[in-house]
C-alpha cells in the first residue's frame, strides 16, 4: 500500500477518533475506551494497512508530550502534602504488580525467560490517570482522590520505565548486571538536576520570542530534544521532564502573557488528544498481522494467557490499595487524625475509587510498540507481549472506565470544597490586591472599576467568570490587572493555594486581559 493511502487513512481514522471522542463526552465516558475498542475493531479488519515506527521513536513521541502535560499540572505542595499514598501507588503498587505478572507469565509460559516477563510486568504495570480523571472532575470527588490519582500517575511512570529498560535491556543481552546499579541512582539524580537546570532556563530564553506560532513549535521541539538530551547522556528521561515540567509551570507564569498562554494550552490539549488516538492506531494496525497468524489453539493460548495478566493487574491494585487504606485508617483510628493543608483523611469510599481507577493507556501501548520487531534479533515474544499490553488496555478502560461512574454514584462521595475555597481565597486576595491599587485614582471611571473587583468580593460558585465591563482608559486596569498577578503568585509561592486553584483564577485573569486587549484593537 502507498504512503499516500496510508496517510489518508491515518487521516480518516483520526476524524473518526475525535468523532468517538466526542460522542463518548456526550455520554460522559472516558474516549480512550472508545479509542481501545476502535484499535481493536481496526486489527480485525484483514484490508488494513500494516504500519509500525522504529522503537527508539515511540517512546519520544508519545510518552514525552503527554508526561509532560500532565507533569506541568502538578502540585508540588499537594505532591508533598499526600505522599505517602502517592510514593505507595507509584513505586511499592508498581513493583508488586511487575511481580505478579512475572509470576503469572512464567506460570503459563515456562519458556519464557524471567527477563522478558519482568519487561512484560513493567509494560503493564502504570496506570493513566487521564482516563480516571475525564470521569472524575464532571463527577466532583474529594480533592484527595484527584490528588492521589495524578501524582502517582505522575510518577509511576518512572518507576515502570526504569524497570522497562533494565529488564529488556538485559532480554536482549545488553544489561552490564547489578554493578551497574549506581549508575541507575546517577541516571535518575542527574535527571533530576538536569530537568530542573533547564526548566530554569527555558522559560527566560523563549520569552524573548514574540511570535505565539514560533513560540509553540520551539516548546514541542523543546520537550523532543530533552528527552533526546537525556537519553544521550544516560539519565533518565522520564524523571528529568517531570522534573523539567513542575520547573516551568512555577516560572512561566510570570514569563508568558495571556495570549501566548491560552494559545498554547489549547495546543497542546489537541496535540495530547492526537498522540493518544495515533497510539491505539498504531497499536490495532501492528496486531493486526499478529492476529492473522494464529490459528484457533494459538488463540485460545493468547487469549488465557492475557486474560490471566489482565486479572492479575486488576488484582494487585485493589489489593494493594486495599491494605494501605486499611492501615492508613487503623493509624488514624489509633493516633488520631494528622493532616496538612487541605489534605484529607482516608476513608473506605475513596480508598474504593482510587482501587477501581487501575485504567491503563497510551504509556502501556508505547512502550509495548517500542520493543524491537521480531526479525532478526528482535525482542523474544513481542507478539504476546503486544497482544497481552492492548488487551490490558482495553480491558481496564472498559470494564473500569465505564463502570466508574456507577460506582461514584453508588458510593455518595462528594466535593469536600477544598480547591473551591482555594479559588474563593485567591479571588478575594486578587480583588483586594487591585482594589489598593486603583485607591489612587479618582473620577467614574475608577469608581467603576472599583465597583467591578468588589463585586469579586463577594461569595459565588467556584466554576464563575467574570468579564471584565469597563475597558477604557487602560492604564489604571492594566495596574490593577498587574496587582492581581503578583497577588496571586505571592499566594502560589506560600503555599496557600495549589496548582488547582492557581490554574483556574489564572485563566480568569488571562480571559480578563483578552478582552481588554480586544476592545482596545477595535478602538
Amino acid at each position: 500500500m502507498s504512503a499516500v493511502a496510508v496517510f489518508e487513512i491515518v487521516i480518516g481514522l483520526l476524524v473518526a477518533g475525535a468523532l468517538l471522542a466526542a460522542w463518548a463526552r456526550r455520554l460522559n465516558a472516558p474516549y480512550p475506551a472508545f479509542l481501545a475498542l476502535a484499535g481493536a475493531g481496526l486489527a480485525l479488519v484483514p484490508t488494513a494497512p500494516t504500519l509500525s515506527l522504529q522503537p527508539d521513536l515511540v517512546l519520544v513521541l508519545f510518552v514525552a508530550p503527554v508526561l509532560l502535560d500532565a507533569a506541568y499540572d502538578a502540585s508540588p505542595r499537594d505532591l508533598r502534602d499526600h505522599w505517602k499514598p502517592i510514593a505507595g501507588g507509584a513505586v511499592v503498587a508498581v513493583i508488586l504488580t511487575v511481580i505478579a505478572v512475572a509470576l503469572v507469565a512464567r506460570w503459563l509460559k515456562p519458556d519464557m525467560p524471567w527477563a522478558v516477563a519482568i519487561t512484560l510486568g513493567a509494560i503493564v504495570a502504570p496506570p493513566d490517570a487521564s482516563a480516571a480523571t475525564a470521569v472524575l472532575r464532571a463527577l466532583r470527588p474529594p480533592h484527595r482522590v484527584m490528588v492521589v490519582l495524578q501524582g502517582e500517575s505522575l510518577l509511576n511512570d518512572a518507576t515502570a520505565l526504569l524497570i522497562y529498560r533494565v529488564s529488556a535491556a538485559a532480554a536482549l543481552g545488553s544489561w552490564a548486571g547489578w554493578p551497574a546499579a549506581p549508575g541507575l541512582v546517577l541516571a535518575i539524580l542527574g535527571g533530576v538536576a538536569l530537568g530542573a537546570a533547564l526548566g530554569w532556563l527555558y522559560p527566560r530564553l523563549l520569552s524573548r520570542v514574540d511570535d505565539v506560532p514560533t513560540s509553540v513549535v520551539i516548546q514541542f521541539f523543546g520537550v523532543f530534544a530533552l528527552w533526546l538530551l537525556a537519553e544521550r547522556l544516560s539519565l533518565s528521561p522520564v524523571v528529568t521532564m517531570v522534573s523539567f515540567a513542575i520547573t516551568v509551570a512555577r516560572i512561566s507564569p510570570e514569563r508568558f502573557s495571556a495570549r501566548e498562554r491560552i494559545q498554547s494550552y489549547a495546543v497542546w490539549e489537541v496535540a495530547v488528544f492526537v498522540l493518544n488516538v495515533l497510539a491505539f492506531i498504531i497499536a490495532g494496525l501492528q496486531l493486526r498481522p499478529i492476529l492473522a497468524g494464529l490459528h484457533d489453539v494459538a488463540w485460545r493460548d493468547y487469549a488465557a494467557f492475557a486474560g490471566a495478566v489482565l486479572l492479575a493487574v486488576i488484582a494487585i491494585r485493589i489489593a494493594w490499595i486495599a491494605c494501605y487504606n486499611s492501615v492508613a485508617r487503623w493509624r488514624d483510628r489509633r493516633f488520631g487524625v494528622r493532616t496538612r493543608g487541605i489534605m484529607t483523611p482516608p476513608t473506605i469510599g475513596t480508598g474504593a475509587v482510587i482501587a477501581w481507577c487501575g485504567m491503563r493507556g497510551v504509556v502501556t501501548l508505547a512502550t509495548a510498540l517500542a520493543l524491537p520487531e521480531d526479525d532478526g534479533g528482535g525482542f523474544p515474544f513481542r507478539g504476546l507481549i503486544l497482544f497481552c499490553a492492548f488487551t490490558t488496555v482495553l480491558g481496564t478502560l472498559v470494564l473500569q472506565g465505564l463502570t466508574l461512574r456507577p460506582l461514584m454514584k453508588a458510593l455518595r462521595l462528594v466535593d469536600d470544597g477544598a480547591v473551591a475555597r482555594e479559588i474563593q481565597l485567591a479571588r478575594t486576595r486578587t480583588a483586594e490586591a487591585a482594589l489598593a491599587t486603583l485607591a489612587d485614582y479618582d473620577g467614574p471611571f475608577a469608581e467603576a472599576l472599583r465597583a467591578e473587583y468588589r463585586a469579586r468580593l463577594q461569595p459565588r460558585d467556584a466554576t464563575g467568570t467574570a468579564a471584565p465591563t469597563v475597558p477604557l482608559p487602560i492604564e489604571p486596569r492594566r495596574r490593577a490587572q498587574a496587582a492581581e498577578r503578583h497577588a496571586l503568585l505571592a499566594l502560589r509561592r506560600r503555599n496557600e493555594i495549589g496548582d488547582d486553584a492557581f490554574h483556574a483564577i489564572e485563566e480568569e485573569l488571562d480571559w480578563g486581559e483578552m478582552y481588554v486587549e480586544g476592545r482596545l484593537s477595535r478602538g
